[in-house]
């Protein structure tokens, strides 16, 4: 069953969306080459405790720290440590934060110095997938009308969406039904209806959908080790437009 939230709920939502927003815009200012993963991890959680708020990932289901911090091949979920940073690498962070119990979840992915031309038109492409996507966020849509405008813009750019993640409900939870594929068929799913809030987040690889998961258990790369990047706003269904509750500077 998919929540349909109250407005008192939704500000407390956006205000954890904001507080995500606000930790993506230090990290993607502090990411450098020469810094450790662990190190940005360190900025995102102090900033995001000094708010009187909770690292949603750090511990669950035992994640070990605040953010997800994943490199070129590293679609999603890795976890912050020694790994440097370095020149023409892409850097996709992935935070959630809970607040007076309600959630929020969004990523970007930022270029490190500057990067080849194809992964930045793998970064756009997929901040674009991501736009479209929301925009199908609608009253009286279907469900799988969002996956189906990712999948058409990724796959005409020659890139391949991540069939073995998808985006997902947001509100008490981290995550909460419905189940959000990037990829579908349109006029079918659920109905949506406003009050419904999401978490919406292509992972868009440059070369094959197929993933494999490292031996830690949480990082997901590419099967090819080619670049993937990650793109997700936490939004909220409305009568008109909907709305992004994690949009950042």
């Amino acid at each position: 069953m998919i929540a349909i939230r109250t407005a008192a709920e939704i500000e407390k939502i956006a205000h954890s969306a904001l507080l995500v927003s606000e930790a993506l815009d230090l990290a993607g200012s502090v990411i450098k080459p020469g810094m450790t993963t662990r190190e940005i991890d360190a900025v995102v959680d102090d900033l995001i405790c000094s708010r009187g708020a909770r690292p949603a990932f750090k511990g669950f289901n035992g994640y070990p720290a605040a953010s997800c911090i994943s490199i070129d091949e590293e679609v999603v979920h890795g976890i912050p440590g020694d790994k440097v940073i370095r020149e023409g690498q892409i850097v996709s962070v992935d935070i959630g934060v809970e607040w007076e119990g309600y959630y929020g979840d969004a990523a970007r992915t930022f270029s490190v110095g500057a990067v080849s031309a194809e992964k930045q038109r793998l970064m756009d492409v997929t901040l674009t997938a991501l736009l479209e996507g929301v925009d199908q966020a609608r009253e009286g849509n279907r469900l799988y009308d969002i996956g189906y405008a990712i999948q058409n813009k990724v796959e005409e750019a020659g890139f391949s969406v991540v069939r073995d993640l998808v985006g997902h409900g947001i509100g008490q939870s981290l995550h909460e039904p419905p189940q959000i594929p990037n990829y579908g068929h349109p006029h079918r799913g659920a109905r949506l209806c406003s009050g419904m809030v999401f978490a919406i987040e292509p992972m868009v690889n440059m070369g094959t959908w197929e993933v494999e998961t490292l031996e830690d258990g949480w990082t997901v790369i590419t099967a090819d080790r080619l670049p993937s990047a990650h793109f997700e706003h936490t939004i909220v269904i409305t009568e008109g437009d909907p709305i992004i509750l994690s949009k950042g500077n």
